[in-house]
């Protein structure tokens, strides 16, 4: 069997904002590898600098130092055209699923728009069936609703469903669950475990909760104040965790037979 595939690759990233005397480094000198076909998911709590990565990563912000590097090209500068094709092959899905549509767009209309990129409008029609299904949704029954007509874990599946319309290689999820109650983010960590599983999707899932990295992820990058302090595979980081850090957040983790 042939090893793993590295599909995206990280060396040295830095992110500053500011300067001067308010300068923050965000990002700090970090590296990192993610696995085709594996869910890698980034903990940390707020500030940590997750998100920022994950930003980087999409090239909605960009490096202050360091590299990025997809499929072996480097994407770390890359504008126009260019960043237009890369978001062919990287999607993302946001914390808020009802911030992110138009609130007089129906769930045709959101998802049609993904027909200008992809050219053939047969093509993007059954393709719009096929995003659909792979979350779970069918389109006779949501296609013509608005977003207020759907349920929020219904709304995070439809915009799992837009980015498929473009069949990334990898899917970003940042926050993906944290506005969802209890119920509805299991259906979401199903959802993506079944994208890896049935189409060998990559994940960069970003989150607060170790709990959820437990549950989901094949990698855990731990990062904490803007520094990869721990990383590797899931159960090497949660079931034996080397930094402090990593078992400070494991700690809060709520366990079933803790004595009231």
């Amino acid at each position: 069997m042939s090893d793993p595939k590295v599909i995206f690759r990280g060396t040295g990233v830095t992110r500053r904002f500011g300067r001067g005397k308010n300068l923050v480094e965000a990002v700090k000198n970090v590296d990192f590898t993610l696995t085709e076909g594996q869910i890698t998911t980034v903990v940390g709590e707020s500030g940590s600098g997750k998100s920022t990565l994950a930003r980087m990563v999409l090239r909605l912000l960009p490096v202050s130092e360091g590299t990025l590097e997809f499929n072996g090209t480097d994407v770390t500068t890359i504008t126009g055209s260019a960043r237009a094709d890369y978001w062919k092959d990287v999607q993302a899905v946001f914390q808020d699923p009802f911030s992110a549509f138009n609130q007089f767009f129906t769930v045709r209309r959101l998802l049609s728009r993904s027909f200008r990129l992809l050219g053939e409008r047969a093509a993007a029609e059954a393709r719009m069936e096929e995003a659909l299904n792979h979350v779970g949704l069918f389109g006779a029954d949501v296609l013509d609703r608005f977003p207020h007509q759907l349920s929020g874990g219904q709304r995070q599946r439809v915009m799992i469903a837009r980015a498929l319309m473009m069949q990334p290689k990898l899917l970003i999820a940042d926050e993906a669950t944290s506005m969802l109650d209890a119920s509805l983010r299991v259906n979401i960590l199903n959802v993506l475990t079944d994208l890896r599983d049935t189409l060998g999707m990559t994940i960069l899932f970003i989150t607060h909760d170790i709990g959820q990295a437990n549950y989901i992820a094949d990698q855990v990058l731990v990062m904490e104040h803007g520094e990869m302090v721990e990383q590797g595979p899931a159960d090497k980081v949660i079931f034996d965790p080397q930094h402090e850090y990593t078992r400070r957040l494991l700690s809060d983790v709520p366990r079933l037979n803790q004595s009231a």
